[in-house]
């Protein structure tokens, strides 16, 4: 049975890579291991070793806390069932958010003031 922290640094892993632009081989490649286990990490079907996540930190750019952000050091099973309705879980949403942050950021605002003044009015 998968452990609720394992699923849930998986998908912050996903996240992180997806956030990047970076495919599982690329990651893989990086890290010096094959794109299966980065699947398998992914999914938390396999737990990541303490030394891997670092190595996985360093090619994402990211501190290793940034893998248990939301996690409730009281309730990891709580958090876990709250996952699920995660938007970054979502690949479009994760595409609209890379794109988001690839346009310059005054044009940025002028967008997200954009989508707020629809959202209200929807």
């Amino acid at each position: 049975m998968k452990h609720p922290v394992d699923v849930h640094v998986g998908k912050r892993i996903r996240h992180r890579r997806w956030m990047v632009g970076m495919t599982q081989q690329q990651l893989a490649e990086q890290v010096g291991i094959k794109f299966q286990q980065i699947q398998k990490y992914e999914t938390g079907m396999n737990r990541v070793s303490a030394s891997r996540l670092w190595d996985i930190s360093e090619s994402l750019s990211v501190p290793i806390s940034f893998f248990f952000e939301g996690l409730d050091g009281d309730s990891a099973m709580a958090s876990e069932k709250a996952l699920p309705g995660d938007i970054l879980a979502d690949k479009e949403a994760l595409e609209l958010v890379r794109s988001y942050y690839a346009i310059p950021e005054n044009q940025r605002r002028q967008l997200f003031e954009l989508a707020r003044v629809l959202s209200d009015a929807a």
